[in-house]
């Protein structure tokens, strides 16, 4: 008999939802800390000190030259050929945590906002939280000059880094009033003038963390110490069995992003040594003269989101394509026997294949990695199997902003594909009807409906924006998530759909973008994708940035002589190879007609959240990219 995970709790007769759902590990109360001496984050900073003194917490990699490579890309404009050069830079702020605990403890609520909103975005949000210091990098230093004029309350601006000496003059001169110091100068302050802590209560704000959304104005999430804490209690009931003395967590996303926020504050409650890296150094191909940031590292436990575990995926099979036939072939043998012998709970029988095959992908991330967290948005199922079976278990976590970042986590022991879990014992769940789309609470074998979400990690609302909050708040508490999920017997559950990305086709049939998209993201030539479906047609249609080495094989393969990769994506031969790959992914993920694609378009240049076409948390930002592109998407339904 199947254990579950979950028990139900309250009302038994309540019409258009199922009853409530706990975590077996808090059926009676949910978990509000990790700890009875830990209310707030300040505390828990306190407690491994007192706990763990001499483990190391933080490092970091010194950037001790830049090589820069300047690379010609050729772009279709107006059907002509423009060649034009381009230089990318990338930076992150190691010292932000530092910061953000500096602040904690003077019981000082921190905002938090991606410099990718924009300069509009993020002087809404200075402007709405009236703010008086902010804290950035210099390399940003020229956006605070732009902003600055129209953020009245700000008095300092405290940067880290290597600052242009131009910049800051054109700062200074700009805005005289402010008072500009290096984080260095900051410390020294303390220093000097010493001041004992003022520490924050479990009702206090610990931030406002302001949503990269795609339409709008960002929305700043209110979070207590309470919240934050009881989210870190709830993860650390369900996992810290699984955590070691000794472990390392590669941390490379942006602290704005609260999955990182999180999860970086769980390890330091754990002792859970954290490495800072970047996206764009994690691995061998993306530095020069050095190894990458994994291999370097050597982290047993990470954390990411599908962007990342799609490269690393396709990184690996870049490899194993470069072998011969013969390994070709002894590769994927031995990851479909492996696989085989994982789905039937045979791990015994599996270290053949490592030591003979998958040990050499595993120093690819330095050897040592013993589970990974996905989060952030639905992980396609052949990447997680791929990687699960190569690498180690990729495990699943759901959650949002306005839940401090976990609802329900994937553990090693229940894992399977295409689900996110059983909830964190922080959190009670039911699903309510969504009758437009067809899913209830009634549904057979499995109930079905909109995912709503209580407990003591859950925001209270946003920021000076009493209708978003009421909108997205019942009266008693619960969250709304707009994502739709289905219970299975075991107590886990899937999101199988998102609301807002539903999309009625001309025959009635609704389709889910977000779902076509991670399975369709998972063929080898496609490095990112944005579907999109019109109401008046039948099938969808997809925007595709196309992975330039595979293109490259692709032409060779079809006899095209060109090696101009812009020029490949507006070939006849390549879109079609490149479609039929698609359909080729989506007919063994087992979609219907109606999610089959009717044609894709290929652009060749990366989409990012510099562009304006990704958030800082690498989703898409549908409405711009299909702005962007609405000349091609009405040619391919032509």
């Amino acid at each position: 008999m199947t254990k579950c995970l979950t028990v139900e709790v309250g009302p038994t007769d309540v019409q258009g939802e199922t009853r409530i759902r706990r975590s077996v590990l808090s059926a009676k109360r949910l978990m509000s800390s990790p700890d009875d001496d830990i209310k707030t984050l300040y505390d828990v900073v306190n407690h491994s000190v007192k706990v763990r003194p001499n483990l190391n917490a933080i490092g970091y990699r010194k950037v001790v030259k830049i090589v820069e490579e300047e690379k010609e890309i050729t772009k279709i404009v107006g059907g002509e050929e423009v060649k034009e050069k381009k230089t990318w830079k990338f930076f992150k702020i190691a010292n932000w945590l530092l910061v953000a605990h500096g602040a904690f403890t003077q019981s000082i609520t921190i905002v938090t906002a991606y410099d990718t909103l924009g300069e509009d975005g993020l002087l809404h949000s200075m402007n709405e939280a009236e703010v008086a210091s902010a804290y950035t990098n210099a390399d940003l230093l020229n956006t605070i000059k732009n902003v600055a004029g129209k953020c009245p309350t700000l008095k300092k601006v405290i940067y880290d880094g290597e600052a242009k000496p131009a910049d800051v003059i054109a700062l200074q001169e700009a805005h005289p009033h402010l008072e500009l110091i290096t984080l260095e100068e900051l410390k020294q302050l303390g220093v000097d003038n010493p001041v004992e802590p003022t520490p924050p209560a479990a009702k206090d704000y610990c931030c406002i963390m302001y949503t990269s959304g795609s339409t709008g104005n960002p929305k700043g999430v209110l979070l207590t110490h309470g919240n934050l804490v009881a989210a870190i209690g709830g993860v650390n009931k369900m996992l810290t069995k699984y955590v070691h003395e000794g472990d390392v967590l590669l941390a490379y996303l942006p602290l704005a992003h609260v999955l990182e926020f999180l999860v970086e504050n769980v390890c330091l409650f754990w002792g859970v040594t954290l490495g800072y890296g970047t996206v764009r150094t994690l691995t061998d191909a993306s530095v020069r003269e050095c190894q990458g940031d994994i291999k370097e590292l050597r982290p047993t436990l990470m954390t990411g989101v599908p962007a990342v575990w799609e490269t690393i995926r396709k990184g690996v099979l870049a490899q194993v394509n470069q072998g011969s036939p013969l390994v070709q072939k002894i590769f994927h043998a031995a990851l479909n026997a492996k696989a085989w012998c994982l789905d039937r709970k045979l791990g015994a029988l599996t270290g053949i294949f490592d030591t003979v095959v998958f040990n050499k992908v595993k120093q690819q991330t330095g050897g040592r990695l013993r589970f990974a967290l996905s989060g952030g948005a639905p992980i396609s199922q052949e990447t997680q199997r791929f990687l699960s079976t190569a690498l180690c278990p990729i495990l699943q976590g759901y959650g949002m902003t306005e839940s401090c970042g976990m609802c329900a986590i994937l553990t090693p022991e229940v894992f399977n594909y295409n689900r996110v879990g059983s909830p964190v014992p922080c959190t009670e769940v039911k699903l309510v009807d969504v009758p437009d789309a067809g899913y209830f609470s009634t549904d057979l074998p499995r109930p079905r409906g909109e995912v709503c979400i209580r407990g003591p990690s859950i925001t209270a609302g946003y920021f000076k924006n009493p209708e978003e909050t009421s909108a997205t708040l019942t009266a008693d508490r619960w969250l709304k998530t707009g994502d739709i999920g289905e219970w299975h017997p075991d107590g886990t559950i899937s999101i199988i759909d998102r609301k807002k990305n539903l999309v009625k086709l001309s025959h009635g049939e609704y389709i889910a973008l977000e779902k076509l998209e991670s399975v369709y993201k998972s063929t080898a030539y496609c490095n990112n994708i944005c579907v999109y479906a019109d109401s008046m047609q039948s099938k969808p249609v997809a925007l595709v940035v196309a992975s330039e080495p595979r293109i490259l094989e692709l032409a060779k393969a079809k006899g095209i002589a060109s090696k101009d990769f812009a020029v490949l994506c507006q070939d006849k031969v390549i879109v079609k190879a490149v479609l039929d790959a698609c359909l080729a992914t989506a007919k063994r993920a087992g979609l219907k007609p109606a999610e089959m694609l009717q044609g894709v378009y290929l652009e060749s240049e990366e989409w990012t959240a510099q562009g304006g076409l990704l958030t800082a948390a690498q989703k898409l930002k549908r409405k711009e990219i299909n702005q962007a592109y609405v000349s091609h998407i009405k040619a391919l339904y032509a």
